[in-house]
């Protein structure tokens, strides 16, 4: 293929940039620190950083690699490799479909959230009044107000999801103002993705810092932060733990959609990938853990005031119930006062047993949240408690938005580049055939603005794209040291760079990296046939709690 018959970067930052856009998203923000929390803290550092260097940055160079030299998209640089191997790049556009279609959903979410936070009182931080005018809403008041907001005046959620229900108006308005968004950024090709990458690549740091700067200030919030760096390091040898450290890598990075073989098919042929990927993959393992630094203050803020007030509740039952000053008991003293008067007064305090919670700051940190969960429920509740509640609020679902619109650059491109590669659609004008890609997946999307939307969402995010990455990852790299060869791969890479990859590439590429893959291939397969019929949490609208269904389906 002629050299510089393709359009370019304007220069190898914009390229650096789109592919931190791309890499770093939601799952940095949501994903890891529950993986943190749930394999031993800062011990969960150790396999995390392991798998980065024997599997994520090999795996991201190789893609690069691929898109700069054969400057083609997904399914036209397979082809080239070999006439067999176009179906890997379909599947790899495939999958960025399927992605596409559920994954704006969360930035209409984030929409909805913004727009309500310009409010004089957030609406999740107290429950709205009954249509009687006499009390709150009793299912909000079974609930909390953050609970409420999401299930039910977000979502309107359902009981399950075969009860699909109407299309909310508000999120389809908001998913139709995020499709307009990632249109418009992606309406010139690269010329346009190359300029708006500069904001969405860069901003999420500024508030990310500033929610730095400002967790760390909050009260309780120390408690988080020891938690986070308290490793326990007996979770190294659960094989959960390494599993679930490869595949954080492993997606994170966005590899085997087509994305990064998309982005690197517009550098000059000569750019320095290698040293390109080593720097996005750092980038992404740092932001991971810089955001569970910023998540894990948030948290250690959140879990002391439900403490204080588990706490505060308790010392007023102890004070109505025995008759005492009002300051006689304190906050800090409460378990004194609790052993006192049950030795002093066992048959008055047997009365009151049974109403004591049990107020452990421990077990409020241990409860692990991830996914939507985290961004709209526990990020809101800790909002609603800070000064300047509104400020916070716009500023996080800002970081929010801009962290899934950068996704949705490089998910996007991944279906365009490579169909635009063929005459049918090369024909086209790219505002008209990025249009129309953009409307298809709009449409199809409605219906996760449905009641039970939110349902068909987990079951796509848990269940889609999972297996059929890692197989086309698989195939990439046995494809490329096997097939290809790993001799001819260094030639083309000399050729691009001006000299061979060392020792390390070649070893990742033909032996560890592939290694890695099977295992985690086997691993789900293994964890899907012992899991049993898939399950997605469903919201009980009479218990006003989450519990486990099992999908029809």
């Amino acid at each position: 293929m002629e050299k510089g018959a393709r359009p370019n970067w304007d220069n190898p930052m914009q390229f650096l940039l789109a592919c931190i856009s791309y890499a770093v998203g939601l799952g940095n923000v949501w994903r890891f620190p529950y993986l943190c929390q749930m394999h031993g803290g800062g011990g969960f550092l150790i396999p995390y950083l392991l798998m980065l260097f024997l599997e994520g940055m090999p795996l991201f160079y190789l893609e690069l690699a691929i898109g700069q030299r054969m400057r083609l998209g997904s399914i036209g640089a397979w082809t080239a490799i070999s006439p067999y191997l176009g179906g890997v790049g379909l599947a790899g556009v495939v999958t960025s479909l399927y992605l596409c279609l559920y994954y704006n959903i969360i930035n209409a979410w984030s929409f909805w959230y913004l727009f309500h936070s310009f409010q004089s009182a957030l609406p999740w931080a107290d429950c709205p009044i009954n249509s009687n005018r006499t009390g709150p809403v009793e299912e909000c008041e079974m609930a909390t107000p953050t609970q409420y907001f999401f299930y039910r005046e977000t979502l309107d959620i359902s009981s399950s999801i075969e009860e699909n229900g109407d299309i909310h108006t508000g999120q389809a308005l908001c998913l139709l103002l995020a499709w307009v968004i990632t249109y418009l950024f992606i309406i010139r090709g690269i010329k346009s993705t190359g300029k708006v990458v500069y904001f969405t690549a860069t901003f999420p740091y500024v508030v990310l810092f500033i929610y730095l700067i400002r967790g760390i200030t909050l009260h309780g919030a120390i408690n988080g932060v020891k938690y986070m760096f308290t490793p326990k390091m007996e979770q190294l040898a659960n094989p959960t733990t390494w599993i679930n450290a490869a595949t954080q890598i492993f997606f994170s990075l966005g590899l085997g959609f087509g994305s990064l073989i998309a982005f690197a098919s517009y550098n000059q042929y000569n750019n320095n990938i290698e040293f390109q990927a080593i720097i996005v993959s750092l980038i992404n393992s740092g932001t991971s853990i810089f955001a569970s630094f910023v998540t894990f203050a948030i948290y250690g803020f959140k879990a002391t005031i439900n403490y204080e007030n588990c706490l505060e509740r308790t010392r007023l039952l102890l004070l109505n119930a025995f008759n005492l000053a009002e300051d006689s008991v304190t906050i800090d003293s409460v378990f004194e006062w609790i052993e006192k008067l049950n030795t002093t007064y066992p048959q008055q305090f047997d009365i009151i047993a049974n109403k004591l919670e049990n107020c452990d700051l421990e077990s409020e940190l241990n409860t692990a949240v991830e996914g939507t969960g985290l961004a709209f429920i526990v990020y809101s509740e800790a909002i609603k408690y800070m000064p300047l509640p509104q400020l916070w609020s716009v500023l996080y679902f800002i970081m929010l938005l801009l962290l899934g619109l950068g996704s949705m650059l490089g998910n996007i491109t991944a279906i365009i580049t490579p169909l635009q590669d063929f005459k049918v659609a090369s024909r086209m004008s790219n505002e008209l055939f990025s249009g129309l890609v953009c409307l298809f997946c709009l449409l199809l999307g409605l219906g996760f603005t449905t009641s039970s939307g939110n349902y068909w969402f987990t079951m796509f995010n848990d269940y889609g794209a999972t297996l059929s990455l890692l197989v086309v990852v698989l195939i990439e790299v046995i494809t490329v040291s096997y097939i290809y060869g790993i001799k001819r791969f260094e030639k083309d890479i000399e050729d691009m760079l001006g000299h061979r990859p060392n020792w390390y590439w070649k070893i990742m590429w033909a032996g560890t990296s592939p290694l890695l893959l099977i295992v985690l291939l086997i691993s789900y397969i293994i964890n899907y046939i012992q899991g049993g019929a898939p399950t997605y949490q469903a919201w009980n609208i009479e218990l006003v709690s989450v519990g486990f269904i099992s999908s029809p389906l």
